[in-house]
C-alpha cells in the first residue's frame, strides 16, 4: 500500500475519503515481543479526515505523526486489518501506543 508523507497528527487535515491512517510515535519507539517501532496505530476508516480527529481528541498532546494511503481503498477496514495481521507476525504484538 503507497502512503502519503507523515504530519503532526494535531496538524493533520485529510479529505473526507475511504483509506488506511497509520500513526507513530514522532520520536522514539515502543518496544514489542520481536523489536521495536515507531508505529502506534492503524485504521481503516470510510473518512481519513474525521478518522484523524477522532484519533486526536483521544489522544490529545500526543507527539504522533500520521500519514494516510494515497489510492482509494474499497474495503479500508480489511486493508487495516492485513497490515495489522502482518505487524503482529513481524513484531509479536499489535501497534499499541506506550
Amino acid at each position: 500500500m503507497n502512503f502519503g508523507a507523515w504530519v503532526r497528527l494535531d496538524e493533520a487535515e485529510f479529505p473526507a475519503a475511504g483509506g488506511v491512517l497509520q500513526a507513530r510515535l514522532e520520536e522514539g519507539l515502543v518496544v514489542y515481543p520481536r523489536g521495536k517501532s515507531a508505529m502506534v496505530y492503524y485504521a481503516g476508516a470510510r473518512d481519513l479526515g474525521a478518522a484523524a480527529r477522532a484519533l486526536a481528541a483521544a489522544n490529545p498532546g500526543a507527539r504522533w505523526l500520521v500519514r494516510v494511503s494515497r489510492e482509494p481503498v474499497m474495503e479500508p477496514e480489511e486493508a487495516a486489518a492485513r497490515l495489522i495481521a502482518g505487524f503482529v507476525e513481524r513484531f509479536g504484538a499489535a501497534p499499541r501506543a506506550p
